[in-house]
């Protein structure tokens, strides 16, 4: 067992993803806590933390498993990657709660985007791990059911278990794909953080935004009603996504850019329902992403 998560380490690590150890069987890190520090080897000038400490070092990548059968963690931002966890319903979810491959699923349905083809493993629940490579230039973070119920990222501040690795619930396995693809483009602006301002804007500048905020409606309209067949509802989540900033910051009514490309939508061939399930849910991430205004945003 240990030459087997050795190998699975070491691979890991060809790949240029920072490993460290996890205790053995579970999914917590094995290295010491900053209240157990010893301020010695690594930590001479600090306490390290996992992330910190993960490496593609294959001479200490040996040295840390020749201790034991640990598992594989892989630290996600130091490897530049952005892995989507795909989870299962816990067991007291209601029956029939989907799961995240499926909510996953049904996101890329609304945006008109195919489901990415990545390197993927099988968790030990029986759910999956998406690999990433993540952009150039920007560090994202972890995040909880941005995307969709039982949906989450790891990058920066966050690990996943490596394929190779076992818990009592089962094994970490590779499933397809033997490369991590770019992140997709549509992802990124899902998961990119909304720049914020230090100040509240001036009233000059908040009564420019509404005017562009009706313009940016009625050019959102446009490019919905303009959008071909396959498209259609992907353009709608496009636009609800980009509107529902304006309707955050108090320049649109909610009401307002619902009917307006609620009409559109529709006028594209998209049944009523298809149309308010596709903005509610845009509508709803935008709106909570977007709290604060941007400072160019006119």
């Amino acid at each position: 067992m240990s030459e087997h998560l050795l190998n699975a380490a070491l691979t890991a690590a060809e790949r240029g993803w920072h490993v460290f150890p996890l205790r053995p069987g579970t999914k917590r890190p094995a290295l010491h806590g900053e209240t157990d520090c010893p301020r010695t080897g690594p930590c001479a000038s600090g306490h390290r933390k996992w992330e910190q400490r993960a490496t593609i070092d294959a001479d200490r990548i040996r040295a840390t498993w020749a201790r034991g059968p640990f598992n594989v963690g892989i630290a996600t931002g130091p490897s530049g990657l952005v892995v989507i966890d795909l989870d299962m319903p816990k067991g007291n979810s209601s029956e029939g709660t989907p799961s995240g491959v499926a909510t996953f699923e049904a996101l890329c349905e609304r945006t008109g985007q195919r489901a990415p083809e990545t390197y993927r493993t099988r968790t030990a629940s029986g759910g999956s791990h998406l690999y990433f490579t993540a952009p150039a230039g920007v560090r994202l973070a972890n995040t909880a059911g941005t995307l969709a119920p039982l949906v989450d990222t790891r990058a920066w501040g966050g690990y996943v278990v490596a394929a190779g690795s076992t818990t009592p619930a089962g094994p970490y396995e590779a499933l397809s794909g033997s490369v991590a693809a770019s992140l997709p483009l549509w992802l990124q602006s899902i998961l990119r953080p909304a720049p914020r301002t230090s100040q509240a804007p001036s009233v000059a500048v908040a009564g420019q935004s509404r005017r562009y905020a009706d313009v940016a409606l009625a050019a959102e309209a446009r490019n919905v009603r303009a959008a071909q067949l396959g498209l259609r509802e992907g353009a709608l989540f496009r636009a609800a996504r980009a509107l529902g900033r304006f309707v955050a910051w108090g320049d649109l009514p909610r009401h307002v850019v619902e009917d307006a490309l609620q009409e559109a939508g529709e006028a594209t061939g998209l049944t009523v329902a298809e149309c308010r399930s596709t903005l509610r849910s845009a509508l709803n991430w935008s709106i909570a992403h977007n709290q604060q205004r941007r400072g160019n945003a006119a």
